[in-house]
């Protein structure tokens, strides 16, 4: 395995914290270096002696002189070609370098290290103290929450499962909806917990989002705030849902929703 360290300087000698990156990067086979700057040449001469590397790079051109990450990174990205991990000191230069090339490279990146402990970073498979047995997958006609164009919430002021289901659901079909429900509502049983819009809930991003009932917690505004058409039926015109809904309707929803599903 062929790590890539890239070696902080000040373009005439090396910084401390390049050996310790080197001391990790070692853990995971043959170590290789970057030395990319202006006039580095010293810089690359000193990094050679450092004892396990296997190669050193050089860049010594104007744009690298002081390390900028957009400079840097693709660089970095070219090489990794040849390499198969990357590290930097986890300076304020190397945190900056380090995730521009994680996000070209479109792989996750770990920060903050201290010491790399073992060469399978597979890590350990478990005790055997639990197995999988099965799984069960509730299918439903209705499109799921997070892929659906269109989304009917319900609110705590649906008062029970039989009113979510007798106002909600009949709405949801007309329109080909998926169907979600504030943290109130499916705390009070009215809908599985699989149901829930917000923080702790789904987060969704539909074409429409209709809000039945439901007030606008912080917790619930976080989970819908990204849909593009937001539309609020409430009976309470001071309801903070009414603050992100580009269409609002102040009125009475055992009202509203039987008159809306019948001219739909």
């Amino acid at each position: 395995m062929k790590t890539l360290v890239w070696v902080e300087h000040d373009n005439s000698s090396m910084a401390d914290a390049t050996l310790a990156a080197v001391t990790a990067a070692s853990k995971l086979g043959e170590v290789h270096l970057l030395v990319a700057g202006a006039d580095c040449r010293a810089v690359a001469e000193q990094a050679a002696k450092i004892a396990g590397v296997g190669k050193v790079h050089v860049a010594d051109d104007a744009a690298y002189e002081h390390g900028l990450p957009e400079n840097v990174a693709p660089l970095i990205v070219d090489l990794m070609g040849h390499h198969d991990a990357f590290v930097a000191p986890a300076t304020t230069t190397g945190k900056n370098i380090a995730p521009r090339v994680a996000a070209l490279l479109d792989v996750m990146q770990i920060s903050d290290i201290l010491s790399v402990e073992i060469e399978d970073v597979s890590g350990p498979t478990g005790d055997g103290l639990s197995s999988f047995v099965s799984q069960e997958i509730a299918e439903s006609e209705r499109p799921e929450l997070t892929s659906a164009k269109v989304i009917v919430s319900g609110g705590r002021a649906l008062k029970d499962a039989e009113t979510f289901e007798e106002y909600i659901m009949p709405l949801a079909d007309k329109l080909g909806a998926g169907v979600g429900a504030s943290r109130a509502a499916v705390d009070a049983g009215y809908v599985p917990n699989d149901y829930q819009v917000g923080q702790t809930g789904k987060i969704v991003a539909p074409e429409v989002y209709i809000a039945i009932g439901i007030s606008g917690a912080i917790q619930h505004l976080a989970g819908m705030k990204d849909s593009k058409t937001i539309i609020a039926i409430n009976k309470d015109e001071d309801a903070p849902i009414f603050q992100v809904a580009d269409i609002g309707l102040v009125g009475d929803l055992y009202k509203v929703l039987p008159e809306l599903t019948e001219k739909l």
